[in-house]
């Protein structure tokens, strides 16, 4: 929002005359005395925001109900926000609260992305000790989510740093960002001095997988990395796991993973022992409750093989077509996970699918171009996603498929659908696009 706006609308609620006192009521305290343009404020909203809650964004904030505020203490806390790392951008305006007693703020975020996973290695004290000490210090930390920005790198460093200091540890930390796959990420917390690298890895133990499977698993991630033994398990979790998984060795372990130095090239060798486990089938998968689709038609799309080896990679395939399923239904942010249940007495393992839909979204407007009147009527006839209904993100591209399969158009060139989602109204705008001169054919649209 721009400030010029801003400043008309603090402005005019500034002016407004100060209403008149409610009538007293039992056990409800009066509103603090405003003054020209200060005035309490009656509630605290936050939009934009995914990752951090209400109550996260008002704490950084610095802002409390009932505090006098206006212009100069609205803008310090944008400047916190702003100074956190955690956003990319910051909005804010205020305005009459509905008991016209007060301001109701309302914070406008944009969150950084991508955000990581935070782990710490080799520091001296337990993990849960400096997630707690973190917490404490700053309301937006997740161990789960942090924005790799260098500001909020530093700050973390900064604080891990204070707090090992209380513990007599003052060797220096340092936070990066490390991979621990092709495609997974993770902000390490660590000593700052130097880590040997890898330069081989060994395993022993192995008898299911080829060795060649487990070589080119692992060296692609792993050789050349940094070593320590937490971010070599990480590595050992990301990349092997699944290729045993894949096989129903859903126990595999690593019971030993020890590093030597290598005296003809620069860095370590890593001897990995395995332990493979035994064979899982696969027992009774359910749709946990509540469902925004039928849990047999999800069930359907998902086609598990009970009773198979449970390779858990098909399971994960299954979970994706499942979320396909949800997202046909208008589900077009639905996330789909799985809880393992697993009974090592009987080497079975049951699996509850979960879904987390987020919002339904409706067909919004369709616009087409290319077309003449004709064309524009024939097309609005045989179209059957309207206006209000679940909107289904591959019938756009299924129907235009179709329109050229039939044969609708005669002299049809390129043809195009374009989607426009609106997070807000919770509504999908369509465009179809037609190249060429198409011409509407006498033949009716099967």
């Amino acid at each position: 929002m721009k400030l010029a706006l801003l400043a008309i609308c603090a402005a005019a609620f500034a002016q407004t005359a100060r209403p008149p006192a409610a009538p007293a009521r039992k056990q409800t305290p009066a509103p603090a005395p405003a003054t020209a343009s200060k005035w309490p404020i009656r509630s605290i909203q936050v939009e934009g925001n995914r990752i951090y809650t209400r109550e996260q964004v008002a704490a950084v904030a610095g802002l409390k109900i009932g505090q006098l505020a206006g212009r100069d203490e609205f803008e310090a806390a944008r400047d916190r926000l702003v100074a956190s790392g955690a956003f990319e951008t910051v909005g804010y305006r205020f305005e009459p609260s509905a008991d016209k007693q007060g301001f109701a703020a309302i914070f406008q975020v944009t969150e950084v992305q991508p955000t990581f996973p935070v782990r710490f290695e080799d520091l001296g004290v337990p993990d849960r000790d400096i997630e707690a000490a973190l917490a404490a210090r700053d309301p937006l930390f997740s161990r789960a989510n942090l924005p790799a920005t260098k500001n909020v790198l530093d700050r973390y460093t900064s604080l891990v740093q204070q707090y090992l200091a209380t513990k007599g540890i003052t060797e220096p930390v340092a936070a990066k960002v490390v991979a621990l796959s092709t495609d997974r990420f993770a902000i390490v917390i660590r000593p700052a001095r130097g880590l040997p690298r890898v330069a081989e890895v060994t395993f022993t133990g192995d008898a299911v997988v080829p060795p060649a499977v487990l070589r080119e698993a692992i060296h692609g991630v792993a050789i050349g990395s940094p070593y320590s033994e937490a971010g070599f398990r990480e590595i050992l979790n990301v990349s092997v796991r699944p290729i045993y998984e894949q096989r129903g060795r859903l126990r595999v372990s690593f019971p030993e993973v020890r590093a030597e130095g290598v005296k003809d090239v620069e860095g370590v060798r890593v001897f990995v022992k395995v332990d493979e486990g035994q064979v899982y089938e696969l027992g009774k998968v359910t749709i946990a409750p509540p469902s925004p689709v039928d849990p047999a038609t999800l069930l359907k799309a998902g086609d598990f093989k009970t009773g198979d080896i449970a390779n858990f990679s098909r399971v994960s395939d299954g979970y994706e077509r499942i979320r396909l399923a949800v997202r046909r239904a208008g589900y077009l942010n639905a996330k789909v996970s799985g809880e393992r249940r697993i009974d090592d007495a009987k080497k079975t393992v049951d699996v509850e699918v979960r879904i987390e839909p987020g919002a339904p979204f409706t067909m919004g407007k369709l616009t087409l171009v290319g077309l003449d009147l004709n064309g524009e009527a024939e097309i609005k006839r045989i179209w059957t996603l309207k206006e209000g209904k679940a909107f289904n993100p591959e019938y756009p591209d299924r129907f235009l498929t179709r329109i050229r399969e039939e044969g609708l158009f005669d002299n049809l060139g390129k043809t195009k659908a374009d989607v426009k989602v609106n997070d807000d109204t919770h509504t999908a705008d369509v465009t179809l696009t037609f190249g060429g001169a198409p011409s509407k054919p006498d033949r009716p649209f099967r």
